[in-house]
């Protein structure tokens, strides 16, 4: 047979990234005003960052998210890791990355991700991850491996660990409260009464109490969480989970604009100014939080080392204040 009489075949069409949201009604971005747009990212740092994710095999929440600060962020080699594959089992209406049947789990991605931030000599590293409901620890025994693997390859490298909410899996967050990160961090994400179109496999309480339970287990490690805003939230709303997390004694809040992935995912309610961002971040400095990032553009990794050893120097004084 010769290779001109072979019938060509049509292309095999790439997976469907959201096929829960396949069949939603497109519901069109609003145009961004002017304190929301960034760069398009292309420096030569960036690209060095996204060529050495690829050899190693990486996942970064930066590029599944479609994180507006990717550029800013990847030309200081700032790389948020996500580990546990690039397949989420959940399908929260915000979120970009993919979801549907989760990889198989890959035992040497932990030391790739050692390998990567002692590559990249960082002081401060956050890695994250898909939800995976369908391990029996939720992933946590494959956080602590990372953990101790980053330990090992670059000992001097402060670690924050953002991690789903081990729903349904007992002992998880233990696991990986003794594996000693310097910050843990859960992200709340929006206010309890948009959870059920928000993050439908989620619950607020069980989400908050994951939080009180890391202090608990640990007081003396930082935890951290994340609301987004623009979702059809109330002002009231936002104030009562920041009263939620002080009673859990949460550290560290971040507060974004939630910026629509695709025409598919959850329309955007409205754009916050930099002004009300401020009055947040008052707002929350007032209730007790150590530290507070309010911004249109914050995201729970955003500028974390800095804020990181702002978060040791503000705890350090207020320690010294009460000796």
């Amino acid at each position: 047979m010769s290779l001109t009489s072979i019938e060509p075949q049509p292309p095999v069409p790439e997976p469907v990234r959201h096929p829960e949201k396949a069949a939603r009604p497109d519901q069109p971005s609003p145009r961004k005003p002017p304190w929301i747009r960034v760069k398009a990212p292309g420096s030569p740092e960036y690209h060095a960052t996204r060529r050495l994710m690829r050899e190693l095999q990486l996942n970064t929440v930066c590029e599944e998210a479609a994180c507006p600060n990717i550029g800013e962020c990847w030309k200081e080699k700032h790389a948020t890791m996500m580990i546990l594959g690039a397949v989420c089992t959940r399908a929260c209406t915000f979120c970009n990355v993919a979801t549907g049947r989760p990889d198989q789990l890959d035992p040497h991605e932990p030391e790739r991700v050692g390998a990567a931030v002692a590559a990249l000599g960082l002081n401060h590293i956050v890695v994250t991850s898909v939800d995976r409901d369908d391990l029996e620890d939720g992933g946590a025994g494959h956080f602590a491996q990372t953990i101790a693997a980053i330990r090992a390859a670059a000992p001097a490298t402060t670690i924050e660990v953002l991690v789903p909410d081990f729903l349904r899996k007992d002992g998880a967050i233990e696991i990986v409260v003794a594996a000693r990160p310097d910050v843990l961090n859960h992200n709340l994400e929006t206010v309890p009464r948009l959870y059920g179109e928000v993050r439908p496999g989620a619950r607020y309480f069980h989400s908050l109490r994951l939080l009180d339970q890391a202090k608990r287990l640990d007081p003396t490690i930082f935890t951290k969480s994340g609301l987004m805003v623009g979702l059809g939230e109330a002002r009231s709303e936002v104030l009562q989970v920041m009263d939620d997390l002080r009673e859990a004694e949460v550290d560290f809040l971040t507060i974004g604009q939630y910026l629509q992935p695709t025409p598919k995912h959850h329309p955007i309610a409205g754009f916050v100014t930099p002004e009300e961002f401020e009055g947040y971040r008052r707002l929350a400095l007032g209730k007790g939080f150590l530290l507070v990032s309010a911004s249109p553009l914050t995201r729970s990794s955003y500028h974390a080392g800095d804020d990181f050893a702002q978060l040791k120097a503000v705890r350090a004084a207020a320690l010294s204040g009460q000796a």
